[in-house]
């Protein structure tokens, strides 16, 4: 792939996360691909990330991912963005976050995402308001 080929594939992904479409979403994974959040260590299989995914879809239905800065990589690219939405009581919420996708065969076989541990707690913690 292309540094471009890498870019237009970081769009449609994260267009696709955006819009919802998480059969566009899964199609970029390959089957074996690792998803590593930094809030917990842990490495994610594509199913676990899809279940989180939908969760996110469905709890904070309109959100928008701006993006801050994304640069192709010789294997992939990297991703700066501030996911902005608001929480079901109506009050605003963003968490910024990095992403580095490491891609092969045209899918995606790793991705490390750093996010705000904090602004990630305090979207956890909107589910248990009144």
């Amino acid at each position: 792939m292309t540094p471009q080929d890498y870019l237009d594939f970081a769009a449609r992904y994260m267009g696709a996360i955006q819009s919802g479409d998480t059969d566009v979403v899964r199609a970029c994974y390959a089957p074996d691909a690792k998803l590593w959040h930094n809030t917990d260590g842990i490495e994610q299989t594509v199913e676990e990330n899809m279940k989180l995914l939908g969760w996110m879809i469905r709890y904070i239905p309109v959100r928008n991912y701006r993006i801050v800065r994304r640069e192709a990589l010789a294997d992939g690219f990297v991703q700066q963005h501030v996911l902005e939405a608001t929480l079901p009581g109506g009050e605003p919420w963003t968490m910024d976050a990095c992403a580095v996708v490491r891609i092969k065969d045209g899918v995606i076989v790793r991705l490390d995402e750093y996010i705000d541990s904090a602004q990630f707690k305090a979207l956890l913690d909107s589910r248990h308001k009144p």
